[in-house]
């Protein structure tokens, strides 16, 4: 599949890697959909994408936990732009902490549900939502197209995560699953799973924090939201590309 001219639906798409993947395929002369709850950043990923070359692009304000909201958006999205050709699923959001707190033998604190629950619904929920929508748009046009999850080197398992680690595993199980029931349609279905990579979140992490995650990476550096959008790109373009994950993560294993 080629770049330009392409419809490219992006979910988190006004910030962070969203930005970064929208930024890199709107040089390439693609139509950008971007899905972001903040409208205000919406507005200006949407400048900067023109600017940068895309054909067409168009902001959406959406809650992907929202499934009416969704078939309605993906609806509005179809008839403006005439089709989807890709979905990259990269919603997602933190609620960290650890399973339970124990001290002296009394336990202190236990994750509150509601902590598992709203991160479960946006990262692993608003994914099969959007993925679904997307899909079936796909199918029924007939014209194939890809749909790329993003995962995360936590998917494998990290401390404080228990919640955010699931997510990322189960939308890889969601990738491959995908991958051999959309097959038939000429969909294509992959992940990208990255590790520490350099963006307005990890920027708000404390300097002890950054010392000690940089220490797990070999390359000794953050990742880049660039070298995912390559990634991205890579997957989009290799028709053979299915049911599989991309790791980016400079060698690092959690």
């Amino acid at each position: 599949m080629q770049i330009a001219k392409s419809t490219i639906v992006i979910t988190g798409g006004a910030q962070g890697l969203g930005l970064a993947m929208a930024e890199h395929f709107a040089a390439e002369g693609a139509a950008l959909a971007l899905i972001d709850m903040n409208a205000e950043a919406l507005q200006a990923a949407e400048s900067s994408c023109k600017e940068k070359g895309a054909s067409q692009v168009r902001g959406y304000t959406l809650n992907v936990t929202d499934e009416v909201a969704v078939e309605q958006v993906f609806e509005q999205i179809n008839t403006e732009f005439g089709g989807i050709n890709v979905l990259i699923n990269n919603a997602g959001i933190l609620r960290d902490g650890l399973l339970i707190k124990c001290k002296d033998g009394e336990i202190t604190h236990k994750m509150p549900l509601q902590q598992f629950q709203s991160v479960l619904d946006v990262n692993l929920t608003g994914s099969f939502l959007c993925g679904r929508e997307a899909a079936a748009h796909m199918a029924k046009a007939g014209n194939g197209g890809v749909i790329i999850n993003i995962s995360s080197v936590a998917r494998a398992g990290n401390m404080g995560q228990t919640n955010y680690a699931a997510t990322k595993a189960g939308v890889v199980a969601m990738t491959v699953t995908w991958a051999r029931e959309l097959g038939r349609f000429g969909i294509r279905c992959g992940a990208i799973a990255p590790g520490f990579i350099e963006t307005p979140m990890t920027a708000q992490m404390k300097p002890e924090a950054i010392d000690r995650a940089l220490g797990m990476v070999p390359l000794r550096r953050w990742g880049q939201p660039e070298e995912i959008a390559h990634s991205a790109r890579y997957i989009i373009e290799n028709d053979f590309f299915s049911g599989r994950v991309v790791e980016i993560d400079g060698g690092v294993r959690l």
